[in-house]
């Protein structure tokens, strides 16, 4: 598809032409907002400014600024979610306000008209390609942002599971230093008091505690900790409570990191640090399992056998705590813009579905603890630190990615919010062969001899 003129990708209006007024209905913010209407079933409910600087929609709250016809092309070629994250994070699409806010009203639009993302008829297709063609701005398939991420191979094979871990953990340690707080606990906290000095790194280490809490680890005890991250489990188990840890991580930044952390805290005869995939843990026989939101890496198809694992590498009467997200039965996976930006082949589930693959395991859940309020407070923690580092985040990653981290920030931290996903604590046991869980009656004697928060 091509048009004379259609590489002219404006980014400001032009001069052989009077600029129309903010409300002419013959602009251009007249005629993409009535386009976006009728995906969302109703009126666009935030301003539009297009290229050409018209103006269309309401006069209060963010403004949304389609900078160039590329914009248009890209959702003409990816129509919804991934059109639009590709438009903004390239700069193509803009938002003045809260970005967050916009999104908020924009969802409740969608919920208000019976829909969960904006939605064209055939007919409607027809008209925005029509629409299009008048505008200038059909031409050939944008290329992909180079922040996006480019994987080959079978799904869930190893090399490709190895390249998605890289494409987002692997990032930069730089900025995962700046974004996150000392603990360099990159998962939802545990907010445990409401006082205001209660703060990020409090509530990461009241979450390490609480995990170390519910697996009853003691002096001595073995425990393996899949999907380690920047070792904040692995360090907090060690050094507080004298465990013997085996760390284990695919991102080659994190095992890095890890064992920088472990030399330095004098700890390497209580923690061994590996970088390999979970399907290649061999031995077993551990007293504690952990898994803090590495299982939505995992796989649909492949979480059957990943919950085998878990059986098989602890101890009967040992104990697995699995820190997972979750989303609702009608949308699961992670969404277009997570997998195509941040967590390429992510795979979120229904709470429930994700216990009854552990039992089908073997294991017995034997307490559920939701958190999807406290990763609210998390994620905004980490968008004041983004945007307080501005800059400084732009140094480290570019303008593009830093915009991904905007979005995604902003886009999550509503979905939990309003319950579009979920977090939760399963904790679990492997009950012997005659069913003895080795769990006291009473959840006040679980963390018996253990320190609490």
């Amino acid at each position: 598809m091509t048009t004379a003129g259609t590489d002219r990708d404006e980014r400001t209006p032009r001069t052989d032409r009077p600029s129309p007024a903010p409300g002419d209905r013959q602009g251009v913010a007249h005629r993409l907002a009535a386009l976006a209407g009728e995906a969302l079933g109703g009126p666009l409910p935030v301003r539009l400014r297009a290229w050409d600087g018209s103006e269309s929609g309401p006069a209060d709250g963010p403004v949304a600024v389609v900078r160039s016809r590329r914009a248009l092309r890209r959702l003409l070629w990816a129509p919804g979610e991934l059109g639009l994250a590709q438009a903004y994070v390239t700069g193509d699409v803009d938002v003045e306000g809260d970005l967050a806010q916009a999104l908020r009203i924009m969802w409740a639009a969608a919920r208000d008209h019976g829909s969960h993302a904006p939605r064209l008829t055939l007919a409607g297709r027809a008209r925005a390609v029509g629409t299009a063609v008048r505008l200038g701005a059909v031409g050939p398939r944008p290329a992909a942002p180079p922040s996006q991420a480019r994987l080959r191979g079978r799904l869930h094979s190893r090399s490709r599971d190895r390249d998605a871990i890289s494409h987002h953990y692997d990032l930069s340690n730089d900025f995962y230093r700046l974004l996150l707080d000392d603990t360099m606990a990159y998962s939802c906290g545990y907010w445990a008091n409401d006082d205001p000095g209660f703060g990020p790194a409090d509530a990461q280490r009241a979450k390490l505690e609480l995990i170390c809490r519910k697996l009853a680890v003691v002096p001595g005890a073995r425990l393996l900790d899949i999907g380690c991250g920047w070792g904040s489990l692995t360090l907090h188990a060690a050094e507080r409570h004298k465990a013997q840890v085996t760390a284990v991580t695919l991102a080659a930044e994190q095992a890095a990191y890890v064992r920088e952390q472990v030399r330095e805290r004098s700890l390497e005869h209580r923690v061994e640090v590996v970088c390999q995939d979970y399907r290649d843990i061999t031995g077993g026989d551990f007293d504690a399992v952990a898994t803090v939101e590495m299982g939505e890496h995992v796989g649909d198809a492949e979480y059957p056998a990943f919950a085998a694992a878990l059986h098989r590498l602890v101890r009967p009467q040992g104990r697995v705590l699995v820190q997972q997200m979750s989303r609702a039965g009608s949308a699961p996976g992670g969404g277009a813009f997570i997998e195509a930006y941040i967590a390429p082949d992510m795979h979120m589930r229904p709470l429930g579905d994700t216990a009854g693959l552990l039992e089908r395991a073997g294991l017995e859940v034997r307490n559920v603890e939701s958190l999807r309020e406290h990763y609210v407070r998390t994620v905004a923690a980490w968008r004041r630190t983004l945007e307080e580092r501005w800059d400084d985040v732009v140094r480290i990653t570019g303008e593009e990615t830093a915009r991904v981290w905007r979005l995604y920030l902003a886009g999550g931290a509503l979905a939990f919010e309003e319950g579009r996903m979920g977090v939760d604590q399963l904790l679990c046991v492997r009950p012997t062969s005659r069913g003895g869980s080795g769990m006291p009656l009473s959840s006040e004697h679980w963390y018996t001899g253990l320190d609490r928060p």
